[in-house]
Parts: C-alpha cells; structure tokens; sequence
C-alpha cells in the first residue's frame, strides 16, 4: 500500500495540495509495484489542528478526478501485481466518508478513528467498499502520549473483537474488513516493539492484518533518527518482522524499496 499525502503537513513532508503532483506520485507507487494506493487529505500528526470537513472533501474529490484516467496509463509491473489497483481512501469522520465512498473508484476505508460508534461501518456495508479497523484509544489528531498497556496485545485483542461485532451487526461481512494494530497510536516505544513480535496473535480474528511500517517513531527511537525520510532501512527490518507473522498489507512511503523487500522474502520462503 503506498501513501498518497494530500495535504502540506505530512510528517515526512511528502505531501502536496496539488492534485495533479499527488496523482504523479501515484502513478510512480504503482509503477514500483504499489498493489493500493491509500490517499489521505488530512495529516494524522496531533500537533496540527484539524481541517474542516468540506476542504478534506474537496482534497480527496480534487484526486479521485483523475484517478480512472491514471489507471488507463498505467501498467501492472509484473504478473502478480493486483490490477486495476486499489484505491483507499484515509480518513475518519463520517461526513467525509458518505461523500466520498459513493465513488464507484473507492474500494477501501482507511479509518484511523478506532471505529467509535458503527457509522463508517454502515456506509461501507451500504456502499460495497471494505473498512479498516485501526487499534488506538480517544479521538484522532490528539496526542495520547501518556496511554498505558499492562498487556497491548490483549488489550487489542480485546478491542478488535468489540469492533467486529459493531462490523457484524451494521450488515459489514468479515470478509469486507482489515486489522491495523495501530502502530504508534497511543503506544510507547516497548508497546510498539511487542506488537511488531506478537503480530501473529491477530491472525484468530481471520482477518487480513495492515502493517503501518513506514518510517515509523519507533524506528526513529531505535535507531536515535529524528528525520523520519531516514528511516527506511528500519523499515524494511519492520517489514521483514511483519510478513514473517503474517501480515497481508504493509503500508509504506517507499513502495521501490518495499517490493525489493518483500519480492526477496517470497523468495527464501
């Protein structure tokens, strides 16, 4: 899956409000082998205060206008490359979701909300578009820095359990829905480091399991970067783990990188 920033405040900075330039960004994720695109208008970082909902409208309508003609110009990189590609769209409030899923072009929901209340469930189940479910505590764009795990792993088990149920009973099937364990989002660094070792638990929901990796804090931790475009060595270490406890997504900046990565993987196994 490769990140497509609509927006100015990414926090590696690789983002642009210019539809065009995002859609060119686009277009070279899926050269490289990109198998989704997930487009985002609204940077996730707790530091920035929110956009209003009709500007995030207006990004993503801005992008999706030339999404069909992109895919016309494009080629699958190899055989087993998903094609047409996938395209998500990332975002959390409601609104922006039941104006945007109604494009025929939007297969996925990428909600970092944590699914509080069963309205982007619905819409996708009405809609015929998948939703991912990402693991974190209280509202998105606010820091919980100082969020505490006596177990992340079962407390996440916990919580996607609770989820599904609120997928089950808005008419969403399983099949239509993807695990995030929210790597970052209100997690410390040891938090982060246990759900990359005990990935593999997430596989009893049945589930596929996305693996946010890209040029992650904890990396930057690791490894003393504090320039997250510095990150992607530890990155590909991040995808290693993940693939090798069955992740199904990996979501990524450097999609070049990450096919290498993961097409050598395949390989060994």
């Amino acid at each position: 899956m490769g990140i497509v920033n609509i927006n100015d405040d990414s926090f590696c900075g690789d983002g642009t409000l210019d539809a065009a330039a995002a859609l060119e960004i686009a277009r070279q994720q899926i050269a490289d082998g990109a198998d989704i695109i997930d487009a985002g208008a609204e940077s996730a970082r707790t530091n920035r205060t929110a956009i209003s909902v009709d500007e995030e409208i207006a990004r993503l309508r801005s992008f999706l206008a030339g999404w069909e003609d992109l895919v016309v110009r494009s080629q699958p990189r190899d055989a087993v490359q998903v094609w047409p590609p996938v395209l998500s769209i990332n975002t959390w409030r409601p609104e922006v979701v039941a104006a945007i899923v109604t494009d025929p072009h939007v297969e996925l929901v990428n909600d970092m909300g944590g699914l509080p209340d069963d309205r982007n469930a619905r819409l996708c189940a009405e809609s015929g578009a998948s939703l991912l479910v990402m693991h974190s505590v209280g509202e998105p764009k606010i820091p919980h820095l100082h969020q505490q795990w006596e177990d992340v792993m079962f407390s996440m088990e916990t919580f996607f359990a609770g989820k599904l149920a609120v997928c089950d009973a808005a008419g969403l099937d399983r099949s239509q829905v993807i695990l995030d364990p929210g790597i970052d989002f209100a997690k410390q660094r040891d938090d982060n480091l246990t759900v990359f070792r005990e990935l593999d638990r997430l596989q009893q929901f049945g589930c596929p399991i996305l693996v946010p990796v890209s040029r992650k804090t904890v990396i930057g931790e690791v490894l003393h970067l504090s320039d997250p475009s510095a990150r992607d060595a530890g990155t590909v270490a991040c995808i290693s783990a993940s693939v090798s406890r069955g992740a199904h997504v990996l979501r990524v900046h450097n999609v070049a990188a990450a096919w290498q990565a993961v097409t050598v993987l395949f390989a060994l196994q």
